[in-house]
């Protein structure tokens, strides 16, 4: 536990130290967009209140608290989905997979936690639609609402096993985690930023550049070999393999929700712009980096 309060104290600190920089650099820098940055350092705050929830309580009011996070991230894609009335049944029958996925992570059903919505939930979710709702609009309304889940639900279920399938490592994990995804985003944003010039897909995202992947993939990489040896069990090598990892993914992770809500919002640039402070601009890349590092972790370790 001393170790634990040692941990949280050091976050803490530094949390506080990046939130006066922050609000430095908007001060002295009105001409620069941080907001970005700014939702980001708010994701920090909210994965630390988690994180000690977890550590200093009980890992089933951490799992709680993510399941919300997945509801909330969830409700804010369905709002971009242009849908007809005949949808909402759908619509709810997706909600209600979400305590039902966390409750396999509850138990430490792994077999079903894996299956459960890529298989089960992909077969059986178009029942609703199916039944007296016509035909119009049934692969748009049904292959968006599948891959909603996989993203916002399956992928950020990942965080809440790390503490169920190893109590010892498993927040320290899941902090390790946060913080590099995190750090990434931000690394990539402010490279971007100032010296970014060939942009990937400058009509879904400009601040995602060429030269912020590279700048936020050698300080991900670089933070990776300094910070695992006080967070995981992990070794030098697979310590920096892991922050490779995480700054491959969440890059993925980035582009791909841009891109989506760009093509569901074509036309509507007022909600575009508002979700911008949204969950799903928050957690996009953890949605990537969740599983990748669970799944690599689980393979290599007996731990896991």
């Amino acid at each position: 536990m001393n170790s634990s309060l040692i941990t949280l104290t050091l976050i803490f600190t530094a949390l506080l130290v990046i939130q006066v920089i922050y609000y430095i650099l908007n001060k002295i820098q009105p001409d620069k967009d941080y907001g970005a940055i700014g939702s980001k350092i708010k994701t920090w705050w909210g994965m630390f209140v988690i994180f000690c929830l977890a550590t200093l309580f009980n890992p089933v009011v951490s799992l709680l608290s993510l399941m919300v996070l997945t509801f909330f991230a969830l409700k804010e894609y369905f709002s971009m989905i242009r849908s007809r009335k005949a949808d909402r049944r759908l619509y709810l029958w997706a909600y209600l997979s979400i305590p039902v996925q966390f409750y396999w992570i509850y138990i430490e059903w792994y077999g079903m936690f894996i299956i459960f919505i890529p298989i089960y939930v992909f077969l059986f979710l178009p029942l609703p639609r199916l039944i007296n709702k016509g035909t119009v609009g049934f692969l748009r309304s049904v292959s968006s609402t599948q891959w909603g889940l996989m993203l916002m639900v399956f992928g950020l279920s990942h965080l809440a096993y790390f503490q169920f399938a190893t109590p010892e490592y498993g927040a320290g994990l899941v902090l390790f985690l946060v913080v590099l995804t995190q750090l990434n985003d931000v690394a990539h944003h402010v490279a971007s930023l100032y010296f970014g010039k060939r942009k990937v897909v400058p009509t879904a995202n400009p601040y995602l550049t060429w030269e912020g992947f590279a700048f936020a993939f050698l300080v991900t990489t670089a933070a990776a070999y300094l910070i695992h040896p006080y967070l995981t069990p992990l070794g030098p090598v697979f310590g920096v393999f892991s922050g490779m990892l995480i700054s491959l993914s969440g890059f993925f992770g980035s582009l791909t929700v841009s891109v989506l809500k760009r093509d569901l919002l074509i036309g509507d640039d007022n909600k575009f712009d508002a979700l911008k402070e949204s969950y799903l601009s928050r957690v996009d890349s953890l949605a990537y980096t969740s599983p990748v590092i669970f799944h690599v972790i689980r393979y290599f370790f007996d731990f896991m």
